[in-house]
This record gives structure tokens, C-alpha cells and sequence, in this order.
């Protein structure tokens, strides 16, 4: 009993922490897309924007990685 907990718990940290993440990525896609198109020079800024919200996922993995392997 105590080992499926631990296994549910690494999976929704991994498994919220992705879905926060896709609805984020989508908001700022989508707004990134409109500014893109309306000033091509805010390119790079967009991008690390994009990429910002994939730390939810890496820390969600390690948290996960913690609860199974500790």
C-alpha cells in the first residue's frame, strides 16, 4: 500500500506539473504568435518565453525522482 502511494504521488507531481505547463505554453504560444506577427524583432524574447514554463516539468520530474527513490 505504502509503495502504490509513493508511485501516485510521483505521478501527479509529474503529471499536474505538465499539464500547468501546457496550458501555459498555449496562453503565451498564442500571444507570442501575435506580437511575432506584428514585430518579428521580439523573436528570441518569445522563445525563452516558451521555454520558461518547461521548468515545471524538469522540477516536477526530480520531486518525482526524490518520492520514488528516498
Amino acid at each position: 500500500m505504502d509503495e502504490g502511494l509513493r508511485f501516485l504521488a510521483a505521478a501527479l507531481a509529474v503529471g499536474l506539473g505538465a499539464l500547468g505547463t501546457a496550458w501555459a505554453q498555449s496562453r503565451i504560444g498564442s500571444a507570442g504568435a501575435g506580437a511575432v506577427a506584428e514585430k518579428p524583432e521580439v523573436t528570441g524574447t518569445i522563445l525563452i518565453l516558451v521555454a520558461l514554463p518547461e521548468t515545471m516539468v524538469i522540477l516536477g520530474f526530480v520531486i518525482a525522482a526524490l518520492i520514488i527513490f528516498l
